[in-house]
């Protein structure tokens, strides 16, 4: 597809994934998903376009003023409607043609295709003979931003003019469906994960103290685009020194210095996909002998993870017991007492004074991929896997993150091609 810089899913996924979406709904529901506004920076400047995850799951489309429209019918039949942006000539000249209808077509599966400006009439002859309509509004426990999304803006205006319409959210449904993935977002995810991996890798040799963490942010950014990567997944943390304990440091704006450890936690969206890997090098390519005890303790506790990240265990139990795995490397760290932890053998909250976050998160078209509540581990989940001791008073910090794939009887490692190992790092540093 001339807009795409990607490899498109195939059409008959998102024909798929609306199937599974009608199956879960009651006779006379209608379904409305916006895509994501354009947001304002200042003047006449814009941010880049990050498509609703949700319209991408089921559409493919990838373009600003998109609608799909699913009105569902007995026994889960449905027939679906696809809004789009119309390109005109100030638009084709100033920043390309939009999508025709017939390239809609070709990526959504989705035949019955209008433009944008017919919105308000659909919309409206749609919702006279629904009995409920669902709206996908974003309810992610961890979401803590104000500025409303097209989605709830839009919700507000069809309230307003149909005040007795019984409105339910999506996002449940959604959050459920997108926890397993199917074959071809695995296919973008291998993708999205290798140029992760491949792109870290790349830059190892170049690493050196003196250098800037920006200048390790334009290396990477290199090495993702040049692999057809349209961005990093989320903003970069390359943290040096003392800031390896900050978690979310994004500034990269510091000189690292001979004997820091450099924190990475980096990602390359491909297709919508998101790759999420974190690995923490030395500076002058040679872990310390503190710096390495700590490394093979987090590279223990992430094996021990893996080990026991198997279909059938409730995430709220396989964090319980990672921590428990996790005390027992702070004790020969030094850092807690064999007394502190038999305090709460089961579950011993002092490791969260080194370990202060999950150690897995659910992975797709967000980083943080929405999924239920507590749910429990099955195949074709994507997780990943992030282990860390942060102990600011030694301005030392160590992660290490992968994303794995569940199988029948354990997990696979989408990002084999990012070393682990401190004999690997090392030689990688070294340029061998």
């Amino acid at each position: 597809m001339k807009t795409l810089r990607y490899t498109p899913v195939p059409a008959c996924f998102y024909q798929s994934t609306r199937d599974s979406l009608a199956s879960l709904l009651p006779e006379g529901s209608l379904v409305v998903v916006h895509a994501n506004d354009v947001y304002p920076t200042n003047a006449d400047g814009t941010m880049q376009h990050h498509q609703n995850a949700d319209l991408h799951y089921l559409t493919g489309i990838d373009q600003e003023e998109t609608t799909l429209l699913m009105c569902i019918d007995k026994n889960g039949q449905h027939t679906d409607t696809l809004l789009l942006r119309e390109t005109n000539e100030r638009i084709a000249v100033w920043e390309g043609a939009r999508l025709t209808m017939q390239e809609a077509t070709e990526i959504s599966g989705i035949r019955d295709v209008h433009w944008s400006r017919e919105y308000q009439t659909l919309i409206a002859q749609a919702a006279q003979s629904a009995r409920y309509v669902y709206w996908e509004r974003d309810t992610h426990p961890r979401r803590y931003t104000d500025v409303q999304t097209r989605n709830e803006r839009m919700v507000e205006a069809f309230l307003a003019n149909h005040p007795n319409t019984e409105v339910r959210n999506l996002y449940p449904l959604l959050a459920r469906m997108r926890l397993v993935k199917g074959e071809p977002e695995l296919a973008q995810l291998r993708r999205a994960c290798k140029i992760t991996g491949e792109g870290f890798a790349a830059i190892l040799p170049h690493i050196k103290p003196g250098m800037g963490e920006w200048e390790m942010e334009a290396l990477l950014s290199c090495e993702y685009i040049r692999r057809r990567s349209r961005k990093f997944s989320f903003l970069p943390i390359i943290a040096s020194g003392a800031d390896t304990c900050v978690l979310h440091y994004i500034s990269n704006h510091k000189v690292c210095k001979d004997g820091d450890l450099i924190l990475f936690d980096i990602g390359a969206e491909y297709g919508g996909y998101a790759g999420d890997m974190s690995r923490t090098v030395p500076a002058n390519g040679k872990f310390s002998p503190r710096q390495k005890a700590v490394y093979e303790a987090v590279l223990a506790v992430h094996r021990y993870a893996a080990s026991i990240m198997l279909p059938g265990v409730r995430k709220a139990d396989y964090e319980r017991r990672v921590r428990v795995r996790m005390a027992q490397e702070m004790v020969k760290l030094g850092l807690l007492t064999v007394e502190e932890v038999q305090r709460e053998a089961n579950d011993p909250s002092c490791v969260r004074r080194y370990y202060m976050h999950s150690v897995s998160h659910s992975l797709g078209l967000d980083v943080h991929d929405v999924c239920p509540n507590d749910p429990v581990f099955a195949v074709g989940q994507v997780w990943t896997i992030e282990p860390g001791i942060y102990i600011p008073e030694e301005n030392l910090g160590v992660r290490i993150e992968t994303d794995v794939l569940i199988h029948p009887n354990g997990v696979e490692d989408l990002i084999p091609n990012a070393p682990l190992e401190v004999t690997d790092i090392e030689r990688l540093m070294r340029g061998e």
